[in-house]
């Protein structure tokens, strides 16, 4: 009997040890929102985006675009790969802070920040404090890097955009009398308006009508259509998301105002706007790092791959959060960085190499960056056209 029973044991042991086995054997795949399955000897990259609510549009393309490179450099096979989660952060920036704690129990080993301003400033603070390296898309407020040498931003900062805007405006003889409609409590809208105007003023562009808006009043906007009107406005610049922008749209055009109209990087997504009529936003112009159009063979690449997935045109959003995947890519490569590498160790390898190291993406070539996270490449001018983004220059 008590040899029976010793057999009996030796067979439970092995069975448990196969099992053992069979499970370290298995790749790790991981769960949430957004994410990409993964084996074991992949880096943790996480970031925190709208994906519901009224600013999903743009959380939504950053997604989809970094899930494009992640699977593109996956399929590649070689040293470096990624196991990607984003969490939603509804633009909101207390949910931001929970979504990143989420990221950072899940072992984020490096962060895509945030995709919009305001939830980025609040993540960036926590990137600095727990020395994980970010890299946001798109969340172009100064504050986000402001004093945090390891937040690196792939797009252009808010007065980047604004003074830029004043001088295309100037250069093509766009306008003579300038109105501008803005959000007041937006840190993004703030921002740009600050410095076009300055910037205007230095170029001798006359800003005629200086009106704004706050959330709460923010779908009527006859005040500031009649004011910019009656000052003879030619052209009216919109420093702000698309949402607003498609109400003043329709407003002006019930009134019979036809100004020109130019925007920046938040009027991307207006086309895919639910219900929206695009015949409203025919000859909007805006400056943008990313034109789907283009014909070179990275740009035609990545359009069709995620044509093919999401069944849509990818805007400026989806292209700056694939760049920011194989810029990581780049640089882990350069620094001989290795999955098992805690996260401050790749913090302090990463900046690095964005301090030293250029880039070629699908939102400009040779780009670089400062040591205060700020992204050195060339805006594109775009114009809305027959219901899609056509290159003005």
């Amino acid at each position: 009997m008590k040899k029976i029973f010793s057999l009996l044991m030796a067979a439970l042991m092995v069975a448990t040890t196969l099992a053992g086995c069979g499970s370290k054997s298995s790749g790790a795949a991981s769960t949430g929102s957004g994410s990409t399955s993964s084996s074991v000897s992949a880096f943790k990259l996480g970031g925190t985006a709208p994906l519901t609510g009224p600013a999903a549009i743009y959380g939504t393309a950053a997604k989809n675009g970094a899930t494009i490179a992640v699977d593109e450099i996956n399929a590649m096979g070689g040293d470096i790969q990624f196991e990607l989660k984003y969490e939603d952060d509804t633009h909101d920036a207390e949910k931001a802070v929970n979504a990143y704690n989420a990221l950072k129990d899940w072992g984020m080993q490096l962060s895509l920040g945030s995709v919009t301003s305001k939830p980025c400033e609040a993540t960036s603070a926590l990137n600095y404090q727990d020395r994980i390296f970010a890299l946001t898309p798109s969340a172009s407020s100064t504050a986000v890097t402001k004093g945090k040498d390891n937040v690196f931003q792939m797009c252009f900062m808010d007065p980047n955009q604004g003074s830029a805007s004043a001088q295309y405006i100037a250069d093509k003889k766009l306008g003579t009398k300038i109105a501008v409609i803005w959000k007041n409590d937006d840190v993004y809208s703030k921002g740009i308006h600050d410095t076009f105007v300055s910037k205007a003023g230095d170029l001798g562009l006359s800003v005629v009508s200086d009106t704004t808006f706050a959330d709460g009043n923010d779908t009527d906007f006859s005040v500031q259509l009649s004011d910019a009107q009656k000052a003879g406005a030619d052209l009216v610049f919109l420093p702000i998301y698309y949402q607003p922008a498609s109400l003043i749209f329709a407003q002006a055009s019930s009134t019979g105002y036809a100004p020109k109209w130019f925007g920046v990087d938040g009027m991307d997504g207006i086309l895919t706007m639910d219900g929206f009529d695009k015949s409203l936003a025919e000859g909007v112009m805006l400056l943008t790092p990313f034109s789907a159009d283009a014909t070179d063979a990275k740009t035609t690449a990545f359009v069709k791959a995620y044509k093919d997935k999401y069944g849509e045109v990818p805007n400026q959003f989806a292209a700056d959060a694939y760049d920011c995947v194989y810029a990581y890519k780049q640089a882990l490569e350069n620094a001989k960085a290795t999955p098992d590498m805690d996260a401050k160790t790749l913090c302090d390898l990463m900046i690095q190499q964005f301090t030293t190291m250029t880039f070629d993406g699908l939102t400009g070539t040779g780009m670089t960056w400062d040591k205060n996270g700020q992204v050195s490449k060339s805006p594109k001018g775009m114009v809305i056209k027959d219901g899609a983004y056509v290159g003005l220059d």
